[in-house]
């Protein structure tokens, strides 16, 4: 079965698909990936994977995404898939329609996260509640959801025609727990080697924000809540950038004034975050919008208390007073608030990172995510007919 996976890109697939790519290709499926990588062939093989180069834009344009359609229908039509698999909002409305023109089999749309969500005005909201709804009925025959809340939502709303009313799958999220995020196989040499690179001393308190430097992050928040501690005791890690596909260059302007201060450390993006997570005491997402953010997961896994906004994907991951704390969206004071309680209460503080590598370790296996997904897969291999 040769199968079509669809993001805007390249660490999409390399990354945060890996384990299901890397399975697929074990059960001897032929794996094409979809995505755009500057400075990169049109095709090549990579990690026993096939790359077709098209650009995927992250933004609505009428013109580059016509382009991108136009392009993903000639590649589908060549490739002949049997499944397109799409990811990542732009990329999947614009694969979706692309697959059905082009007559693939079967369409499969993975929501990480809808974009529509509480913080918008209600005609956005409406806009892109309405566009998930319809191009979900025409061209998707089976709609995986990462978050409950969006399973229900899509359920509710009846995202899938009548014929595929029976193809909603939540899946939830999942890291790799056997390896790169098992807290017993840490590299604790590495670590430390990093603790020293970074000053950052035994009785430091380390606060970590992994993410795209962009406002929706909720970044400039963290770091007004930050100024707001008076604490010589606490750092703060910036992990992330901005990525050139971006037009947040405001937030870039913003964060400058930042860069200078002894104890706010920006790394831009790193290959080890597990490592940094590590040495990290509080994990802390102030995220307006998510679907299921793995960064979380990533950090429960190595031991952090977590703050995190009180919406979709991260009110799944934590409890409220168990795991850490949920706070309202664009509420710095809040933020330094709960980092005050819990850098004044080490008990609470061990007593929420305990509780959080439990919770991950029991609900977010990555090889159960996957295993929902080859199911499915299993069904449509076996089937003779178009889903």
């Amino acid at each position: 079965m040769k199968i079509l996976q669809i993001a805007a890109l390249e660490v999409t697939h390399t990354k945060l698909l890996k384990q299901l790519n890397t399975t697929c290709i074990e059960q001897q499926y032929d794996v094409h990936c979809a995505c755009y990588t500057p400075q990169k062939p049109q095709n090549y093989f990579q990690d026993n994977m096939y790359f077709h180069n098209i650009y995927l834009p992250r933004h609505i344009n009428v013109v580059t995404n016509f382009i991108s359609l136009y392009k993903l229908i000639q590649l589908m039509k060549k490739l002949r898939p049997d499944v397109v698999h799409v990811h990542t909002p732009i990329a999947a409305v614009l694969g979706r329609i692309a697959a059905k023109i082009a007559k693939v089999p079967c369409i499969i749309y993975t929501a990480h996260g809808f974009y529509f969500h509480e913080s918008m005005t209600n005609f956005k909201f409406q806009v892109y509640f309405n566009i998930e709804k319809w191009i979900g009925r025409w061209c998707t025959d089976y709609l995986f959801v990462q978050s409950k809340e969006d399973y229900y939502v899509a359920k509710k709303a009846r995202f899938l025609s009548k014929k595929h009313k029976n193809n909603y799958v939540h899946i939830s999220n999942g890291i790799d727990l056997r390896e790169e995020f098992n807290y017993h196989k840490m590299d604790v040499a590495a670590v430390s080697q990093l603790q020293s690179k970074l000053k950052i001393t035994q009785s430091d308190i380390v606060i970590t924000f992994i993410g795209r430097l962009v406002k929706e992050k909720g970044i400039l928040e963290l770091l007004s809540a930050f100024r707001q501690i008076n604490d010589h005791r606490l750092k703060l890690i910036i992990i992330g950038d901005l990525h050139q596909s971006e037009r947040d260059q405001m937030t870039i302007r913003q964060l400058e004034k930042y860069r200078n201060e002894n104890n706010i450390i920006f790394t831009g993006l790193v290959h080890n975050v597990n490592h940094y997570l590590y040495l990290s005491d509080i994990f802390c997402l102030p995220s307006y919008r998510e679907g299921m953010p793995r960064s979380i997961l990533e950090a429960m896994a190595m031991k952090n208390a977590i703050i995190a906004t009180d919406i979709r994907g991260c009110r799944e991951e934590i409890i409220d007073g168990q795991h850490g704390y949920l706070v309202p969206t664009q509420s710095s004071d809040m933020i330094a608030q709960r980092i005050n309680e819990l850098i004044t209460n080490p008990h609470k503080l061990k007593q929420f990172q305990d509780a959080s590598y439990q919770r991950v370790n029991k609900k977010f296996n990555e090889l159960d995510v996957v295993a929902k997904q080859l199911e499915i897969f299993k069904i449509i291999e076996s089937s003779d007919t178009s889903c």
